[in-house]
């Protein structure tokens, strides 16, 4: 890796050309960063995938509560021993059964009192972390990756990590998949007909938190939202349709996470900012677009009244 940086600070002041083959192979000619294309990929498809729920259920202050877990998850295996990653999936989990059996389970029926909850873990999280953080001994180098990410240090193991949770993730929620929808939808009408939402609801807060600490992994504790959030709520402003709108979610992840991950290859600049960019814009032009086809006469007013005015 110390023989490389040189060649890569080259290709760094270089930046991307306009061929598109040779850009590439640049972004492939070093393991750190195939590992990096790879874990990325991973983690866009089960972001895109488990976030077009979160999004459906209106549960993304719970998402972003379990992503804040990351951070003291992370500072806490660090001070007891253990790797980061290990602590990602430990406190987002026990964030997720901590919220959902202190809110009973009824995020449909009792809004308030989960967004009470949800709030009281949040807070405690960020203090926990920055406790452990004042707490631990040893050198935290480049600590700021736990918030804002960084593809440097991923390794084959940790890809291969990535890759049993997701396809264990995903074939859970292909499972629960078709009851989580009708209960999504339709809470009462679902419980009517026989469907444990609770169970329901409890099981995707475990996915979701799994979710968040995989992809907090590429993109930090902070920007998880970028991947679990912007494609999924893209895709659905998109088309209204179940099916395509979960792969467009999928396919937009996809997307921003390659082009995030290029930008901060050949512009070495952090790739959380990248990937939150790519993905900001993309939900301003899908939102822009969709006010344009709800309210077309209104745009052709404007559209006729712009050469008037100038």
């Amino acid at each position: 890796m110390a023989a490389a940086m040189p060649i890569i600070s080259a290709l760094v002041e270089a930046g991307p050309t306009l061929d598109p083959i040779s850009d590439v192979r640049q972004l492939t000619a070093f393991p750190f960063m195939v590992n990096a294309l790879e874990a990325g990929s991973i983690v866009a498809v089960m972001a895109g995938v488990v976030g077009w729920f979160m999004v459906l259920r209106r549960q993304t202050f719970a998402g972003h509560t379990l992503s804040v877990m990351a951070f003291p998850g992370a500072t806490g295996a660090l001070l007891i021993g253990f790797s980061a990653a290990a602590g990602y999936f430990a406190f987002s989990g026990l964030a997720a059964l901590v919220i959902g059996a202190a809110s009973g389970l009824q995020a449909r029926r009792n809004r308030g009192q989960e967004s009470a909850i949800t709030g009281t873990v949040q807070a405690l999280g960020l203090g926990c972390g920055f406790l452990f953080l004042s707490l631990y001994q040893g050198v935290l180098g480049n600590y700021e990756t736990l918030l804002f990410g960084s593809f440097l240090g991923i390794t084959r193991g940790q890809v291969l990590a990535l890759a049993i949770v997701a396809v264990l993730a995903l074939g859970v929620l292909a499972i629960i998949g078709r009851p989580l929808l009708f209960a999504s939808l339709d809470e009462g009408v679902a419980r009517a007909h026989g469907v444990p939402t609770r169970a329901l609801a409890l099981g995707f807060l475990l996915l979701l938190g799994g979710a968040v600490a995989e992809t907090a992994q590429i993109t930090g504790a902070l920007l998880v939202f970028a991947l679990l959030v912007a494609p999924p709520a893209t895709a659905q402003l998109i088309t209204p349709r179940i099916g395509p709108s979960l792969a467009l979610s999928v396919i937009l992840g996809l997307l921003i996470t390659w082009v995030g991950l290029a930008l901060a290859y050949f512009y070495n600049r952090p790739v959380g900012f990248y990937i939150t960019t790519v993905a900001f814009v993309l939900y301003v032009a899908a939102r822009l677009a969709r006010a344009a086809v709800d309210h077309p006469t209104l745009w052709r007013r404007r559209a006729r009244a712009a050469p008037a005015e100038a």
